[in-house]
């Protein structure tokens, strides 16, 4: 199964259309190319899916979402541990 994961956004990179982020302690690079048109910055909450970024979410949808998603189980685990395969810290 694969789901959309919050991740804060660590650090825009100067490689095209890249930035570091953080899910649930697994840090890695995603593409924010698909958010061309809204400004990305440090801080920001994003929602990712196979390493892009789909959209710009709220803290606080971020927090609620991440709670249905540890609901969910192995499922969550799961996807968390395929993040940490592609970790890149």
């Amino acid at each position: 199964m694969c789901l959309g994961i919050p991740g804060r956004i660590l650090e825009v990179l100067d490689e095209a259309d890249l930035a570091k982020v953080d899910v649930s302690g697994v840090r890695r690079k995603v593409n924010i190319g698909l958010l061309e048109h809204e400004r990305v910055l440090p801080g920001d909450w994003v929602l990712i899916h196979v390493g892009f970024a789909l959209s710009k979410i709220d803290e606080d949808e971020a927090a609620a979402t991440l709670v249905m998603l540890r609901g969910m189980g192995q499922a969550y685990t799961d996807e968390l541990d395929a993040l940490r395969e592609s970790m890149i810290e």
